[in-house]
Parts: C-alpha cells; structure tokens; sequence
C-alpha cells in the first residue's frame, strides 16, 4: 500500500492531467469535438485533479489528508455518473437516442443556468455518438473505468489513512 500522502495524491493528479491532456488531443489534434456530457466528465476530472494537487502540496496525514481523499472521490462519483449516463445513452437502439441539443455556449447564453444542467444531464443524440474506440470501450467507458479507479482509491485512503 502506498504510505506517503504526497505519493498518491501526486498519483492521482498525474492521471487526471493525463486523462485531460489526452482529450485535449483528441480535440485540437484529432477533431474530435466533446459533446456536453463530455466537458461535465472534463470538469470532474480536473476537481480530481485539483483537490489532488492541494493534498499533494499540503501533504500531511490524518485530518486533512482525508478531507483532500473525500472530495476527490466525490469529483469521481460524480464523474463516473455523468460518464454511466453517456455509456447508456451510448447502448441506446438508433430509435430511441434523444435529438440533438444546441451547444453548450449556446445554452447557456439563452437559458436560465438550472435549465441548462438539466438539459445537459439528460444528454442528446450528440452524447450517443461513438467516435473512438480502444480495447472496446468508448471515451464514456474508459471514463467510467478511470472514474472507478480513482474513487476507488480516493475512498480507500480516506478510510483507511496511511499507515
């Protein structure tokens, strides 16, 4: 087991910053725009990210340690949410995947912001698409797999410490 909260936390961070500067790739390098449940796995991904980096750079045991732990694994259950909606809306039949919404700029320069997360959470026909594939998996399902992972992990330290 890892002993050193500044190792994990650095471990953590690193992977999210992975993750994110991959997808950063996916849609400078390769045109693979995100849709909306995409950017919301985006954010989750850099709260882990961020809450990390506090742990990383405040590096003590007991207390705080399992502050930084719970708040990231809360970033994660929420990210693996948001990416367990895109993979079922992902396995959908082509008949039953909701139309398109506008995007997300869009959305949020013309409707009240409530209005927006929900519509966004329900996800569009955009959020269906599959356009990438490793080992499979879609993008959503290799966020969900690292979603997992990290709150996993997250939970772990925060009830067990570091010992």
């Amino acid at each position: 087991m890892l002993t050193s909260p500044r190792l994990t936390f650095a471990l953590s961070a690193f992977v999210c910053i992975a993750l994110l500067g991959y997808g950063y790739y996916l849609e400078y390098v390769e045109y693979l725009y995100p849709c909306n449940l995409c950017k919301l796995q985006r954010v989750a991904f850099m709260g882990v990210a961020l809450f990390s980096l506090v742990g990383m750079v405040h590096g003590s045991h007991g207390t705080p340690s399992r502050a930084y732990h719970s708040l990231s694994a809360v970033c994660a259950g929420i990210g693996a949410a948001i990416a367990w909606r895109q993979v079922w809306l992902q396995g959908l039949p082509p008949e039953d995947v909701p139309e398109c919404s506008p995007g997300l700029e869009f959305m949020l320069d013309s409707s009240p912001w409530l209005d927006v997360f929900r519509e966004v959470l329900i996800g569009s026909g955009s959020c269906a698409e599959i356009v990438w594939t490793f080992l499979g998996l879609s993008i959503a399902g290799w966020a969900l797999v690292w979603f997992a992972a990290l709150l996993l992990g997250n939970l772990v330290m925060a009830i067990k410490g570091y010992r």
